[in-house]
């Protein structure tokens, strides 16, 4: 379960990230997953709740954006969501495109802090 070790990592950077800019707590972590990225969103919030426990983040929730496959469309000229991971055609006129411009993201997008 490599959603586990993302967990912590993610609960890391956030850690340090408020140490920096002296946040006295963290209620909210955004975090941006794209389809590509292998990560599964359920599996990630399952990770998450376990990682926090006994933590100074226990009382932090997590809130997960699924960000879908866009890619260029050659025909097109334009930034398109594809059908499916399995299916890399223009939503719009059916041209395949392998140009992906988004979806394998895996990031944290925002805090929700007090300061």
């Amino acid at each position: 379960m490599h959603e586990l070790s993302i967990a912590m990592s993610i609960l890391d950077a956030v850690e340090e990230e408020a140490e920096q800019r002296n946040y006295s707590s963290v209620t909210a972590i955004h975090v941006r997953i794209g389809v590509l990225s292998g990560v599964v969103a359920d599996a990630l919030a399952s990770a998450y709740e376990l990682a926090v426990e006994n933590t100074p983040f226990a009382q932090t929730r997590l809130v997960i954006e699924t960000v879908p496959i866009m890619v260029l469309c050659p025909t097109c000229r334009a930034p398109r969501q594809v059908r499916s991971a399995y299916d890399f055609r223009c939503s719009e006129c059916e041209a395949v495109s392998l140009e992906i411009l988004a979806g394998r993201e895996l990031d944290i997008s925002r805090l929700e802090v007090t300061a």
